[in-house]
């Protein structure tokens, strides 16, 4: 079937628009990150815990210092923030839109190339990091996960853009829908974890020396709360990229004649699936869990990020038809 111009148009300008939304919500969730009341709570808790170490008595439930200014600028920096997730539930409405409005212009699953392949594993960051907005009270922790979708969104809708078109013959299996899909739901999901990982190391660092990061580290959530978030993102991404990779390599033995032929893509691919089993296996090893155990990810993070993008940019290989063509 003849692809729909108008639909891919359509598509295009909102994966665009999203863009400029997500940047948006990226600068009010910093603003909320510096002047927030959660970030000044944090950073008079630190100071209390090193006053208490000292021997000064404990205060509980310290807040924000009581002056006249301090409630006004609080409020505002709270619905600013407020905001930033409005304007990221709306951008990843858009997004969705734009993806499916890319599926029905092609008339095929809208993951055929990189451009749509990229479009839809930040589409998926965005909602598993919505998620945990839900769960856990790290709000204003947004910007630090927006920074690289929008980066990746950026390359991706400029460097990596394909026209639509039909697949090639390569990817005209229903292979495309089950492989694909749960690789495009495990990348996604590990760049929630990364982050949070990075935030971690960066907190704990603080914890040891409050000299460190001074103005930083005492404005993130405690360790144990990162720690968590990455912990259990991992747990959730890891077996669905499993999945992905053994997927992969029966539809490369119906393609190819092979399960493996140590592909650029499916070597780093198995390389990032070591990475998160040695950190799920690390998390579980006493003496390993903590800023060992976040290193690990932090470097599955790297390896990820790698293979979405790196891989198709320089390197040449049998999965060269997702990346610019």
């Amino acid at each position: 079937m003849p692809v729909n111009e108008t639909l891919s148009q359509y598509s295009d300008w909102l994966y665009t628009t999203t863009v400029a939304i997500y940047v948006l919500a990226l600068c009010f969730s910093l603003f909320e990150q510096a002047f927030g009341a959660k970030g000044r709570r944090a950073a008079e808790r630190s100071a209390q815990r090193s006053l208490v170490g000292a021997g000064a008595p404990v205060i509980e439930d310290a807040d924000v210092p009581a002056t006249p200014e301090a409630p006004r600028e609080v409020g505002r920096a709270e619905r600013i923030g407020r905001m930033g997730a409005s304007l990221l539930v709306l951008g990843a409405l858009l997004q969705l839109t734009a993806i499916v409005l890319r599926g029905f212009a092609v008339h095929r699953a809208p993951w055929g190339n990189m451009y749509e392949y990229g479009m839809t594993v930040t589409f998926v960051t965005v909602v598993a990091w919505l998620v945990v907005i839900r769960k856990f009270p790290v709000r204003h922790l947004t910007g630090f996960l927006l920074l690289p979708v929008v980066i990746l969104m950026f390359i991706n809708g400029t460097l990596l853009y394909t026209v639509a078109a039909p697949v090639v013959p390569a990817l005209q299996s229903y292979w495309l829908y089950i492989h694909v899909s749960a690789a495009i739901i495990g990348s996604g999901v590990f760049l929630v974890p990364g982050v949070a990982s990075v935030l971690y190391l960066f907190r704990t660092a603080n914890d040891k020396n409050p000299q460190r990061f001074p103005k930083f580290g005492p404005k993130l959530p405690p360790a144990d709360v990162l720690d968590r978030i990455a912990y259990r993102a991992t747990i959730i991404a890891f077996p669905v990229f499993t999945f992905g990779v053994l997927c992969g390599a029966v539809w490369a033995e119906a393609a190819w004649g092979r399960f493996w032929g140590w592909d650029p893509k499916e070597t780093v691919a198995f390389i990032a699936w070591v990475v998160y089993a040695a950190y799920l296996h690390s998390r579980a090893t006493a003496g390993w869990r903590g800023q060992r155990a976040a290193v690990i990810n932090v470097l599955g993070f790297a390896v990820t990020i790698f293979n979405l993008f790196f891989i198709n940019l320089v390197t040449a290989g049998l999965h060269s038809y997702a990346g610019v063509n």
